[in-house]
C-alpha cells in the first residue's frame, strides 16, 4: 500500500479540537496506509464473525455462503469506499455533505436515522464486548458493559488521531488472533471437505450477499469522517482503494471464520459466540489474550460509532443553530448521551442478541441505500465533486433550508423497497412471490440513483464552478 504523507500538521495535539468544521490545509495529515489499517482492523472483530455465521445459521451452505458474502463485500465495499474518497477533497464529516442533496434542515432527516444506526450497532457490539471483558476480568455482564462504556467515552474524547492509532493496533493484534483461530478451528478438519458442503438455493445465496453488503453500506454515513484530515492532494482513486481493500479483506476474513464455525459447531456456536471462539483449544494465558483481542476489536469499532454519533448530533444541532462547530464541553455531553443509550440497550437486550441484530442489520438497508445512492450520484455525476463548503453552513445560501428534490427521491427510495423487504421487523407483500428473497437493497440503490440524476438534470444546478472552501474560517 502506497504511503501518502504530508509534513506534520500545525497543531499535532493528541486530543482533537475540531468537530464538524472544515479542516484547513495546515492541519491535514495522515497516510493512505492508515485508511487501510483502520478499516482492516475495524472489521477483524467478533460481530463480523456473527454476521458471517448467520449465512449458515439461516440455512445456507459453506461454499455458496462464502461466495455470496464475497460478492456482497465487493458491492457494499465499493459503495462505502466511494463515500470515503470524498473526505480529503471536502475536509468535512460525511453527513455534512448531505446538506447539498437535502438542504441544511432537510439533511436532519437522514442524520436522525444515522444516529439510530450508531446506537444500534454500538449496543450489539457492547453485548459481545461485555462477554469478553467479563470472562477476562471475572466480572458480571452489567459491570463489564459499564467498564466498556467508560473506555468508549475516554477514547472518543481523544478523537481522530487516537482512533487511527487503534486501527493500527487492531490490525496487528487481529491478524495474529485470526491466524491462531483458523488453525485451531480447522485442526482435524480438511478445508476441502467443508467446501464440499454445497446445496445452492437462490434465497440463501442472496441472503449471504445482503448480509455482507448491508454490513459495508452501513459504514457509508461516517467513512469520510476518518479520511477528512488527509491532505487535499491525496488521490481520490488511491483513497478509494485503500479504504476498499481494508474493509473488504478484513470483513471477509472475519465472516469466513463465522461461516466455518457455524458449519462445524452448529448450536454450540449460535448464542455463545465469544465462549466458543476462546474455547478453541485455548486455556490460561492464550484464552486471556483472545478475550482481550475480542474486546479490543469491539472497542475499535464502537469508538468509531460513538465518534460518528458526535458528528451526526453536532450536524443536527448546528443545522438549526447556524453554527459551524460545537464546544469541547458540548461534544463530551453528546458522547455521554450516545454511549449511555447504546449501553442501556445492550443491558436490556443482551440475551436475544443474534436474532434481533440480524433483523436490525438487514432493515437498515431500507434507509441507507437510498441515501448512499443520492449522495454518490450527486457528488460524482451531478455536481461533479464541486461543493460550496461555506454554503453548507448557511441556511440562506446556495443549498437552502430544504431540497425538495433530494427529500422526495429519498422518500420514494424508501417506499419503493417496502414490497421487497424481508426482515424480522417487516415483510413485504412481494417477498413470498420471490421465494422469500430480499432484494430491497438492489431496488434501493438503483431506483433512487436514477431518479435523482434525472430530476437533478431537469432542475437548476446547485454546483459552483469549482470547490469553494477557502472562505471557511479557522477555529480559534
Amino acid at each position: 500500500m502506497e504511503r501518502n504523507t504530508s509534513a506534520p500538521a500545525a497543531n499535532a495535539s493528541l486530543i482533537e479540537r475540531r468537530s464538524i468544521d472544515y479542516i484547513p490545509d495546515a492541519e491535514r495529515h495522515g497516510s493512505l496506509f492508515s485508511q487501510f489499517t483502520l478499516w482492516f482492523g475495524a472489521n477483524l472483530q467478533v460481530t463480523a464473525v456473527v454476521v458471517g455465521a448467520l449465512a449458515v445459521v439461516l440455512g445456507g451452505d459453506v461454499f455458496w455462503s462464502l461466495i455470496g458474502l464475497l460478492i456482497g463485500q465487493v458491492i457494499g465495499g465499493a459503495v462505502m469506499a466511494l463515500h470515503g474518497a470524498q473526505g480529503p477533497q471536502l475536509g468535512l464529516p460525511q453527513m455534512i455533505s448531505s446538506r447539498v442533496q437535502f438542504g441544511v434542515y432537510g439533511a436532519i432527516i437522514p442524520l436522525v436515522l444515522v444516529c439510530v444506526m450508531y446506537i444500534g450497532f454500538s449496543a450489539g457490539g457492547t453485548v459481545l464486548a461485555g462477554q469478553a471483558i467479563g470472562a477476562l476480568l471475572h466480572t458480571d455482564n452489567t459491570t463489564s458493559i459499564l467498564i466498556f462504556a467508560a473506555l468508549i467515552v475516554l477514547l472518543t474524547g481523544f478523537g481522530y488521531r487516537v482512533i487511527h492509532a487503534m486501527g493500527r493496533v487492531s490490525s496487528i493484534v487481529g491478524t495474529l488472533a485470526f491466524l491462531y483461530l483458523f488453525a485451531s478451528l480447522l485442526h482435524g478438519h480438511a478445508p476441502e471437505t467443508l467446501l464440499a458442503n454445497r446445496h445452492f438455493t437462490v434465497a440463501s445465496f442472496l441472503l449471504a450477499i445482503s448480509l455482507s453488503a448491508s454490513w459495508q453500506i452501513a459504514y457509508g454515513p461516517y467513512v469520510a469522517d476518518y479520511s477528512r484530515y488527509l491532505p487535499k492532494s491525496t488521490s481520490a482513486r488511491k483513497t478509494f482503494f485503500a479504504v476498499f481493500s481494508g474493509t473488504v479483506i478484513g470483513a471477509q476474513v472475519s465472516m469466513t471464520f463465522g461461516v466455518l464455525a457455524a458449519a462445524l459447531a452448529g448450536e454450540r456456536f449460535s448464542g455463545h459466540e465469544v465462549g466458543f471462539i476462546v474455547g478453541l483449544g485455548a486455556t490460561g494465558a492464550i484464552a486471556a489474550v483472545l478475550y482481550f483481542t475480542i474486546a479490543l476489536g469491539k472497542l475499535t469499532i464502537t469508538t468509531l460509532n460513538a465518534y460518528g454519533s458526535v458528528m451526526s448530533v453536532a450536524a443536527i444541532v448546528t443545522g438549526f443553530g447556524g453554527q459551524r462547530e460545537i464546544s469541547s464541553r458540548t461534544r463530551l455531553v453528546f458522547v455521554l448521551l450516545s454511549v449511555a443509550a447504546s449501553s442501556g440497550l445492550a443491558l436490556a437486550g443482551q440475551h436475544s442478541f443474534l436474532k434481533a441484530f440480524s433483523s436490525f442489520l438487514l432493515f437498515l438497508l431500507v434507509f441507507f441505500t437510498p441515501w448512499s445512492a443520492i449522495n454518490l450520484v450527486d457528488y460524482y455525476w451531478v455536481t461533479r465533486e464541486r461543493y460550496d463548503v461555506p454554503a453548507l453552513f448557511d441556511v440562506n445560501g446556495r443549498y437552502g433550508r430544504w431540497n425538495v428534490t433530494g427529500i422526495t427521491v429519498y422518500a420514494l427510495g424508501v417506499l419503493v423497497q417496502m414490497p421487497f423487504v424481508a426482515t424480522g421487523f417487516y415483510t413485504g407483500a412481494w417477498v413470498d412471490a420471490l421465494g422469500g428473497v430480499d432484494v430491497s437493497w438492489i431496488v434501493g440503490i438503483v431506483v433512487p440513483g436514477i431518479l435523482y440524476y434525472a430530476m437533478s438534470r431537469l432542475g437548476r444546478s446547485q454546483a459552483p464552478e469549482r470547490v469553494a472552501s477557502e472562505a471557511m474560517p479557522n477555529a480559534d
